[in-house]
């Protein structure tokens, strides 16, 4: 387990220009002040759409020098500059220790993480066969199983974005492993069972700004556990429509 963490702070050192679109997110207000603080090696950050966690989760990424559609800092492929400027405004403030490994993952961009791993001929550390001829879920998989190797940082972006409910738990299983190989992990997510993992900090943007919250407290659990609860009334409310009473 990591006596001191990788990433211990990340937080604006400047302010961003008044007609930003930056400004207006909650993830980026998050940012003011002291901003983000990194207690466990495990952190989550969750919120509604738009709500800027991907924003957030590049800037973080690409300050790390790691390329800005993933990959380690190794990779200097790029398909298309679509990332913000928003790491040029950061200050992540880094523990005594410096990781051996790292890895950015972002689901949206991950095709083309796998094209430039074919393109250099890698295959040997991600399974030993093309990610492309793998299924999605598995190429996902096999990244975090074969290529993580340990004292890493590791910048998920919606890891859950491929996987079935078993593949989660798969994925749950090897970021426990990695954390007992001294890594960090900081991961935007929409997924409750994700969340439940232990011992982890969940960072919730909202509206109102930022807040470290327990997982029961999140509004992804709670919006998840209403709905199966109750399947056949939420459907019905969704839908519009009244159940008939037998």
């Amino acid at each position: 387990m990591l006596r001191d963490l990788y990433i211990r702070s990340m937080a604006l050192m400047e302010r961003l220009p008044a007609d930003s679109y930056l400004s207006a997110l909650p993830a980026v207000r998050a940012l003011e002040g002291p901003g983000l603080v990194f207690h466990r090696p495990v952190t989550f950050l969750v919120g509604e759409n738009g709500a800027g966690k991907s924003t957030l989760i590049e800037a973080l990424a690409v300050s790390q020098r790691f390329n800005p559609e993933g990959g380690s800092r190794h990779f200097s492929f790029s398909t298309a500059a679509t990332h913000s400027e928003l790491h040029s405004y950061v200050k992540v403030v880094r523990g005594a220790a410096y990781p051996r490994d790292g890895y950015f993952l972002r689901a949206e961009s991950f095709y083309n993480v796998a094209t430039a791993i074919d393109d250099l001929g890698v295959e040997a550390g991600y399974g030993d066969q093309s990610l492309h001829r793998q299924s999605h879920g598995e190429s996902f998989l096999t990244l975090v199983e074969k290529r993580f190797k340990g004292r890493g940082l590791y910048i998920l972006d919606e890891p859950e974005a491929a996987l079935s409910p078993t593949g989660i738990i798969r994925l749950i299983r090897r970021i426990a492993e990695l954390v007992e190989r001294d890594s960090q992990f900081v991961i935007s997510t929409h997924s409750p069972m994700l969340l439940t993992f232990p011992d982890a900090e969940i960072y919730q943007l909202t509206e109102e700004g930022v807040a470290s919250v327990p997982f029961r407290e999140t509004s992804h659990y709670r919006t998840t556990l209403r709905f199966l609860q109750h399947p056949d009334q939420a459907i019905a409310d969704v839908l519009g429509y009244e159940i008939e009473d037998d």
